[in-house]
């Protein structure tokens, strides 16, 4: 991957519907060339997916916290994932270093919900109790660095 490539991933992650022209018109090169390039992104798993960035709050989800798990000393850390995955309200689950085992994002409509989730996370099979921290306002997410500066300065 190389400079090039990091700026046709910023384009994509800025308007992920625009044409391989308009890519090309962004980074220097024709619209086949990007086309080409686009294409080994995908195939190589850098680029995993494309898809609709959804408001929470205009779909009802006003509510977002930040729960810590804390497993107990006999627990199977891939059970208590698989369980976590069936709950629909955790949007990401994340296996972290330290006192916890997982730090999970969980998106419910109301402070009832969300008391109602903290129940089923701790009836989870390994789970001894939980941290919960409540997110008062999202100042931005879901932007990995893809700049030439985290590359090394290619």
């Amino acid at each position: 991957m190389d400079a090039v490539d990091r700026r046709i991933i910023a384009a994509l992650r800025e308007h992920g519907r625009a044409t391989y022209a308009e890519l090309g018109r962004q980074v220097g090169l024709s619209a086949s060339a990007v086309h080409e390039r686009v294409g080994k992104l995908e195939t190589s798993g850098v680029i995993t997916g494309y898809h609709a960035v959804v408001n929470p709050t205009a779909v009802g989800l006003g509510v977002t916290s930040l729960i810590g798990i804390y497993s107990t000393d006999t627990a199977d850390d891939e059970d208590v994932a698989s369980a976590l995955a069936l709950l629909e309200e955790v949007e990401s689950c994340y296996r972290v270093a330290g006192d916890e085992s997982f730090i999970v994002k969980v998106r419910v409509a109301t402070v009832d919900d969300l008391e109602h989730t903290l129940g089923r996370l701790r009836r989870i099979d390994g789970v001894a109790r939980t941290r919960t921290t409540l997110v008062l306002s999202t100042r931005f997410e879901s932007r990995p660095n893809t700049s030439e500066v985290a590359a090394g300065g290619e």
